[in-house]
């Protein structure tokens, strides 16, 4: 039996990540901001759930809460970071204050939380971290500024983290939705920056598709939490995960243009090496 501890439990990906493992048999403890969202989840689990009132941008917190999990529970066998929300925004749009707090939710709490963890997995030779980022975590278009670089932050750090810990025998899972049909999109989870008339037609277009499309996107969480499973189970599990077609095909587009764009420029690229290296 394992031990999940899922952040951003209540809602979303979160939520269906611990649906998922409960059903498996192990146990979880899912925080949340509000955790009365967990409610009947632990009503029907009382000896398997685990609620815990948590905000990613509270390091104190943070800290306390890993403390407490592995002062009763011994271990954390996977940990899910999955809290966040949606920024929507151009750059010039998107002020200091909101790009940070954005990179506090997505990026310092997600690592803090990771370091509170880390060793005790490291020591055991085994566990899982699982980071849910986004396709825009290696692509972004107008209005997803914000939004990516804490993705495309979030990504870099687990793949350096990956390489320095799989030879402990410790997992790490970059997962890659598209559009999911979550709450990211819900008036409660995504953040409009106030507009700027100059942008309204191009990051309007990006505010349109945001507003319009929450209730029907067409990526399910319950089958993105069985997909998580079976990669974290499986023999070579991958170290990038992506779920949903529209993820598939927006990042198969930006490799093949990344390797044109390269190709196109290599000889000027390496023509910047010193003569005769």
């Amino acid at each position: 039996m394992n031990i999940w501890l899922i952040t951003g439990a209540s809602s979303g990906f979160g939520r269906a990540i611990a649906a998922d493992a409960i059903a498996a048999g192990d146990t979880v403890i899912g925080t949340a901001r509000r955790t009365s969202a967990l409610d009947d989840l632990v009503a029907a689990h009382p000896d398997r759930v685990e609620a815990i009132r948590l905000d990613m941008t509270d390091s104190k917190r943070i800290d306390e809460v890993a403390a407490d999990v592995l002062a009763r529970y011994g271990r954390v066998d996977v940990l899910v970071n999955s809290a966040g929300r949606t920024q929507v925004g151009a750059f010039e749009e998107t002020t200091e204050d909101e790009l940070r707090d954005l990179f506090e939710v997505h990026v310092f709490g997600p690592a803090r939380l990771t370091r509170a963890l880390l060793p005790g997995m490291r020591e055991r030779g085994s566990g899982s971290i699982v980071n849910i980022s986004s396709f825009g975590g290696q692509l972004s278009f107008a209005g997803f500024s914000a939004y990516s670089a804490t993705k495309a932050a979030l990504e870099q750090l687990s793949e350096a983290l990956a390489d320095e810990i799989t030879p402990y025998g410790v997992k790490v899972l970059i997962v890659e939705p598209g559009s999911f049909r979550t709450n990211l999109f819900g008036k409660d989870a995504a953040y409009f920056s106030t507009e700027n008339p100059a942008y309204a037609e191009k990051v309007g277009a990006t505010r349109a598709m945001v507003r319009g499309s929450h209730g029907i996107q067409p990526g399910d969480p319950a089958k993105a939490a069985q997909a998580i499973r079976m990669a974290l189970n499986a023999a070579n599990p991958p170290l990038r995960l992506a779920l949903g077609g529209d993820a598939v095909d927006f990042l198969a587009g930006h490799l093949d243009s990344v390797r044109a764009e390269l190709a196109e420029w290599e000889k000027v690229s390496r023509g910047t090496d010193f003569d005769g290296s």
